[in-house]
């Protein structure tokens, strides 16, 4: 279980305020509020985390066209040297 919410599980208990654990916790009191929320529902096993909100969408074909593009070089994609950098992004 992630640690801020488990240590939010344990605050909740005592009683404290939601802006006061989201300051401390360094994340938004719409999130204590949903923390908080499952808590009340279904305790600390609530505060689980459900992993990510969306699954990856780069498949393993995008990642072979991908590596195909980088093998081919800066230079075969307009950049002046061979040198990756941002500035010759926007062109």
């Amino acid at each position: 279980m992630g640690r801020p919410r488990f240590q939010a599980g344990q605050r909740f208990a005592a009683a404290e305020k939601t802006a006061v654990i989201a300051k401390d916790s360094r994340v938004s009191v719409r999130s204590v509020e949903r923390w908080r929320r499952a808590w009340r529902e279904g305790g600390t096993r609530a505060l689980r985390s459900a992993g990510p909100a969306n699954a990856p969408t780069v498949t393993d074909a995008h990642f072979a066209v991908l590596e195909e593009e980088l093998g081919k070089g800066p230079a075969a994609h307009g950049f002046d040297d061979e040198r990756w950098t941002l500035a010759g992004f926007g062109r």
